[in-house]
């Protein structure tokens, strides 16, 4: 396959592929599941070598790594949380002292972004009604 092939008459691929996990590479993982557990509340599913947690039925891992390049990549995935009301919400954060960003407005709804300690970023999202 070479790229610019019509890649929609392959047929299905050999191997079904399912959804796994999302996750963010931390440089501390005890302050990272007290960061996602204390600011967003939530609850650590397990945890061996890596943090789990699901949030509405999608797996969200934290991943340690000694490497500091891994960390706050140059990546495209955020992970976005959606709130029914994004004003009230960014005060709750900021009154738990986090650097949070003004809502904007877009044009399906309302963001604001902060970091974890790992410089992550995170998204608070609002549908607009």
């Amino acid at each position: 396959m070479h790229i610019g092939d019509d890649v929609t008459s392959a047929g299905p691929p050999a191997h079904p592929f399912r959804f796994d996990c999302v996750f963010y590479y931390v440089s501390d993982l005890d302050r990272a599941i007290d960061f996602y557990s204390n600011v967003f509340g939530f609850r650590l599913s397990s945890r061996d070598a890596v943090a789990r947690f699901y949030v509405d039925g999608v797996l969200f891992e934290l991943v340690p790594t000694k490497d500091p390049a891994a960390l706050s990549g140059s990546g495209n995935a955020r992970l976005t949380l959606s709130v029914e009301d994004i004003e009230a919400v960014v005060a709750e954060l900021r009154a738990k002292g986090l650097d949070v960003s003004g809502v904007q407005r877009v044009s399906n709804g309302f963001l604001a972004s902060l970091r974890d300690p790992d410089g992550n970023e995170i998204v608070i999202w609002q549908y607009a009604k």
